[in-house]
């Protein structure tokens, strides 16, 4: 299965646009994956919406998932 090119095109430009609309998001992930991202780590996510109802989930992370951010973070290089 390919990647549209067109569509990469779009992601790119969303992500410029997002990281744009929230700058802090992208410096705490910056300061997360500094030392905190390692096998056993529990990430929590948390969605409250704009009526108050809210949505927890949370995972830990094995040592595929660490892989998979590696990847990731090497994209960019």
């Amino acid at each position: 299965m390919g990647m549209n090119p067109a569509n990469i095109m779009k992601l790119m430009q969303r992500l410029n646009i997002f990281r744009t609309q929230h700058p802090k998001f992208q410096a705490f992930l910056g300061s997360v994956t500094q030392g905190a991202i390692r096998e056993g780590t529990i990430i929590e996510i948390k969605v409250t919406d704009p009526d108050g109802g809210e949505y927890i989930s949370n995972m830990k992370l094995t040592s595929d998932d660490i892989e998979t951010v590696e990847i990731l973070k090497n994209i960019r290089e």
